[in-house]
């Protein structure tokens, strides 16, 4: 029998992103599990998949911070803004902003609370950066320890490269 006791949805405020909160929420409910909502904001800092972009408070010797506390903040009062009200009487939830590479940090904070199932919408907002590192949906759905749903969008029509199908 299937269990989800933590649910991970993860965010670029995109409308994939939003639509598939809706399944997320859903399968919250459903299940009676406990709804993570993550986001990792936009960097203007390049990741080098070598690189580690750890925090680093203001004012300590030896990095650059690439985080701060006040972007977190606007990060979390984003999520506050676009998903308290949708989450209704559902109370068993946390907002989340991690920093970093957005495959990566989901990848980690999935493993590290015990995430049974992570929801993501099947596009996001960044596609230079799938350019360089490949979409983010598909690295996590690669390396994640628990299973991935991307949820598409039904208003947008996918199809192949060529006239294969």
């Amino acid at each position: 029998m299937i269990e989800y006791k933590n649910i991970l949805f993860c965010t670029d405020f995109s409308e994939d992103a939003n639509i598939a909160f809706l399944h997320a929420l859903d399968l919250a409910k459903k299940y009676g599990a406990k709804l993570h909502i993550l986001h990792v904001p936009h960097s203007s800092y390049s990741y080098a998949r070598h690189v580690v972009d750890e925090h680093v408070p203001e004012g300590s010797p030896g990095g650059e911070a690439f985080f701060d506390e006040e972007l977190e903040k606007r990060a979390k009062e984003a999520l506050k803004e676009e998903y308290q009200k949708k989450l209704g009487e559902f109370k068993n939830y946390l907002l989340v902003v991690k920093n970093g590479s957005p495959d990566v940090e989901i990848i980690r904070y999935a493993r590290k609370n015990e995430i049974d199932v992570i929801v993501m919408g099947a596009l996001g907002k960044s596609e230079q950066d799938r350019m360089v590192h490949g979409s983010t949906v598909a690295n996590v759905s690669k390396y994640a320890h628990c299973h991935v749903i991307a949820i598409r969008n039904p208003a947008k029509q996918f199809t192949l490269p060529g006239s294969m199908y």
